[in-house]
């Protein structure tokens, strides 16, 4: 008896071994669409909308594949990926959008945690899995085209710029109710749901709540969004002057981001890198980021939507990546879902608004923990350090949460170089910052750090040089962030 289970081993791994064989062998390389086939012109002037979305609805006819943009300028408006196409933008080919707003209708999405109607991205990836983005080409998201506020450190490259579009203001009657402005079935993000009329957007999401700023559609386009997609991987790409945010990935699991490239000519409102909205499994790594806004921002939705929604964005890994203007790795300031289980790792910040951030509201409500920024190597950045539970209280000012944001267990571990200012960390009288603990950290600063509503924190691997005044600075409001980044001032509360 004993000598049948060695044969019946061996039967099974040559059945198995056969049939890895027969895989081999009948495997296919994906079928490749290039869009020039399919009647697209690379000359920067010709507006290829048609020709490219024919290209993607094709692959997707034929059972999936890969539609390659080669060599070339390839003006588009906005791009909708079905199941099974992936995109390759080849080396020396350019994807960039156009500046019409028409060219973008809204969709049902989720814009600075609110679910609602709001512009189409550049490039839409909805309730799709295993995709696939990837090239050493370049998206152009022809964010200077836009208008909006010139650069505040002058006019640059883009010089005097068309007026910005104007921004809704909330309606004062009272709300309507959803069956009186939604149709039905009811639109959800886990689609494309696009609006029936985009020029009347309802003041109220498909949940009937009152959505900040009323009904409108203000916003530019974001370059590329992921948006309740399983298994994805975006590398190799150089993403130029997105007219907003860049690389988005909304309800994602499973998503690797590597080797990516962001860049701007010139100031440009709301122009995150990276942003990372009520997902989980994500691993970025080796990306390197210049923006006027946070380099990379984690968040997990906002206020009333984003506490009835409640996904967290969690499990999340960055690192070896460098960063330059802009605001560093950022968790918020939408965080009424919650935020945990980060670790930001081997990075170097240059110039940058801050290194390591976390920023909220008392109307987010959420839970921020279990955070850890190490290995960091910052050179001349405003503000190593910046926690701010009462960021940017511009009026108007949603009232508090019946629970205020809870930080917890947060580790600043190897962070060396130099700063404007050790920086603040600053929590909520009803919601003090608690377990926080700072190992090895040596900075040479302008000013020290700006420490209130913090529990019991562990400073004693905090060593400062400190040029003006006290080094450690208790119960003192913090001074405005100076450098680069403004972040986000003209692009609202967020």
């Amino acid at each position: 008896m004993r000598s049948l289970y060695p044969r019946l081993s061996l039967l099974a791994v040559l059945l198995l071994a056969a049939f890895s064989a027969s895989c081999v062998s009948n495997g296919r390389a994906p079928t490749s669409y290039l869009v020039t086939d399919h009647g697209a012109v690379g000359d920067g002037t010709t507006v290829n909308t048609k020709a490219i979305q024919g290209t993607i609805d094709l692959c997707a006819a034929a059972g999936g594949g890969v539609v390659v943009v080669p060599k070339g300028v390839f003006v588009s408006g906005a791009l909708y990926f079905k199941p099974g196409v992936n995109l390759e933008v080849q080396k020396d080919a350019v994807l960039k959008s156009t500046t019409v707003m028409a060219d973008f209708p809204p969709l049902y999405t989720s814009w600075e945690g609110y679910e609602r109607y709001w512009s189409s991205a550049f490039l839409n990836f909805v309730g799709m899995n295993d995709v696939t983005v990837s090239g050493e080409g370049t998206i152009d998201g022809s964010g200077l085209g836009w208008g909006g506020p010139r650069s505040p450190r002058g006019a640059g490259a883009a010089g005097a710029r068309p007026p910005a579009p104007p921004r809704p203001t909330a309606t004062a009657a009272p709300l309507p109710k959803v069956a009186d402005v939604y149709r039905f079935p009811l639109p959800t993000t886990t689609a494309i749901n696009f609006a029936p009329d985009a020029d009347h957007l309802p003041p109220i999401n498909a949940a009937g709540l009152a959505l900040p700023g009323g009904a409108g559609r203000v916003s530019p386009p974001r370059a590329l969004v992921f948006q309740n997609c399983t298994n994805v991987r975006v590398s190799g790409l150089h993403l130029k002057n997105q007219a907003r945010w860049g690389f988005v990935f909304i309800y994602c699991s499973g998503v690797v981001a590597e080797d990516l490239n962001v860049r701007l000519d010139d100031y440009i409102p709301s122009s995150d890198g990276i942003d990372i909205c009520s997902s989980r499994d994500v691993r970025i790594s080796r990306c390197d980021i210049a923006c006027t806004d946070d380099d990379i921002s984690i968040k997990a939705g906002k206020d009333e939507d984003g506490l009835r929604v409640n996904r967290p964005a969690e499990n999340i890994t960055i690192s070896d990546c460098i960063f330059g203007t802009g605001g560093g790795v950022a968790m918020g300031s939408e965080v009424s879902g919650g935020v945990r289980h980060v670790l930001v790792q081997r990075c170097k910040f240059t110039g940058s608004g801050s290194a390591a951030r976390i920023k909220s509201q008392p109307s987010r409500g959420g839970v921020i923990e279990d955070i850890v920024y190490r290995d960091f190597e910052v050179t001349d950045v405003a503000r190593a350090i910046s926690f701010e539970l009462e960021w940017r209280m511009v009026p108007p000012v949603a009232p508090p949460a019946k629970v205020l944001t809870v930080v917890r267990n947060v580790r600043l571990i190897n962070i060396t170089g130099t700063a404007q200012s050790a920086g603040v960390i600053q929590g909520l009288k009803g919601s003090p910052i608690q377990d926080l603990r700072i190992e090895n950290c040596k900075l040479t600063v302008q000013r020290g750090l700006a420490l209130s509503n913090v529990q019991d924190p562990d400073l004693s691997g905090l060593d400062l040089k400190v040029a003006t005044g006290e080094a450690i600075i208790r119960g003192v409001p913090p001074e405005p962030a100076q450098g680069a980044s403004t972040n986000g001032a003209a692009g609202g509360a967020r």
